[in-house]
């Protein structure tokens, strides 16, 4: 049965360059792949109903597996909605992802709802994934805010 996992971070980082970060290419390159992987962005067409393909390598293995990224809503610094599938016909489904983004005082307040995620993908490894790819999102908007923002 899929299962959905929900995260919650503040970043010290305004919500234009975070809503930036999951939508410009290079930068999810970076931040996107979990510890251990490298992420390559094949083709990027971040708008509603424009779809983007990604993979993920295992840098010890080389093993790869790569994903499609179908955008079906965004609100510039505030809520962006896409759906991941991967291309492995093994791993068949949908994972609807929201990504909602709050000003607050200090930054931004996040909240990333990941929907769907097949049984194939143990939970703690799917949520080890993501903690990782949050720590390495903080570090990469976090280290361009001046102080005081």
């Amino acid at each position: 049965m899929p299962y959905t996992l929900t995260f919650h971070r503040v970043l010290k980082a305004p919500p234009a360059r975070v809503y930036k970060a999951f939508i410009d290419a290079q930068a999810m390159s970076k931040w996107l792949p979990p510890a251990g992987y490298t992420g390559t962005v094949h083709t990027h067409d971040p708008k509603v109903g424009g779809t983007s393909k990604m993979s993920f390598t295992e840098f010890d293995s080389g093993n790869s597996h790569s994903f499609f990224i179908t955008y079906k809503e965004m609100v510039p610094g505030e809520k962006l909605v896409y759906v991941d599938k991967f291309d492995d016909p093994n791993m068949p489904g949908e994972m609807p992802v929201t990504v909602t983004l709050k000003k607050v005082m200090c930054g931004t307040d996040l909240v990333i709802t990941q929907a769907g995620i097949p049984d194939a993908i143990p939970q703690e490894m799917c949520n080890l994934g993501w903690q990782d790819s949050l720590k390495q999102l903080e570090q990469f908007v976090e280290m361009l805010t001046a102080p005081g923002v």
